[in-house]
C-alpha cells in the first residue's frame, strides 16, 4: 500500500496528480488524513482522505509520500505519527517520496546527505548535506524527490516506475499525454 499524507495546507496537485497516476497504474494507494479525515489543501480544495492516519498501518506501507504546500509541510513536519512512518519506512528500506517543500522533513532528519535530490526553489538549504540536483524529479536509492506542482504527473510516473518497473511507466506514461 501506498501512503499520501495530507495534511491541512497541502498542495493538492502534488497530493492527487500523483495518487492518480498510482491508482492508474493499479496500484494500492490510500490518501492518509494527518489532521483529520477531511482535509484542507493550501488552495482551498477540501479531501475527504481514505484514512486518518490512526488507521495507517505500517505493516502495510510499501512507500510513503510526502506532498508539499504551505503549511501542509509543516503539519507534516511536526506530527509525531508521520515521523514514525518515516522512521519505518526508512528502516524498513521502503521507497520514500517528498515533492516540493517535503524533501525539507527528509533533510532536517539527515537522510538527504551525500544524495542528489532537489526541492522547490528556495528550499536548498534544508536539504542538509544533499547535492542539489538539476533534474525535476531525481532519485537516489529509495528516495525520490521532486521540484513541485509542475511535475506532479512526471513525479507521479517515477513512483509507478519504482514500482512496477520502466516498461509499465512508459505505457501509462504515453495514455497521459503528458510531454516529459
Amino acid at each position: 500500500m501506498v501512503y499520501v499524507c495530507l495534511a491541512e495546507g497541502f498542495e493538492e496537485i502534488e497530493a492527487l496528480a500523483p495518487v492518480d497516476v498510482l491508482r492508474r497504474a493499479g496500484i494500492s494507494v490510500a490518501t492518509v488524513g494527518v489532521t483529520g479525515k477531511t482535509v484542507t489543501g493550501s488552495h482551498g480544495i477540501p479531501v475527504v482522505c481514505d484514512l486518518e492516519l490512526s488507521e495507517a498501518s505500517a505493516s502495510e506501507m510499501e512507500m510513503l509520500v510526502l506532498p508539499g504546500g504551505m503549511p501542509g509541510t509543516l503539519n507534516l513536519e511536526k506530527s509525531a505519527q508521520v515521523q514514525s512512518l518515516l522512521e519505518d519506512a526508512v528502516a524498513r528500506e521502503l521507497w520514500v517520496a517528498a515533492i516540493c517543500a517535503a524533501p525539507s522533513i527528509l533533510g532536517h532528519k539527515g537522510l538527504l546527505k551525500g544524495r542528489e535530490a532537489i526541492c522547490f526553489p528556495g528550499f536548498e538549504q534544508q536539504l542538509e548535506g544533499a547535492h542539489i540536483s538539476q533534474q525535476y524529479v531525481c532519485q537516489d536509492g529509495r528516495f525520490i524527490t521532486a521540484r513541485g506542482m509542475g511535475v506532479g504527473v512526471e513525479f507521479g510516473v517515477r513512483l509507478v516506475e519504482v514500482l512496477l518497473g520502466p516498461e509499465r511507466a512508459q505505457e501509462l506514461h504515453a495514455t497521459l499525454q503528458c510531454r516529459a
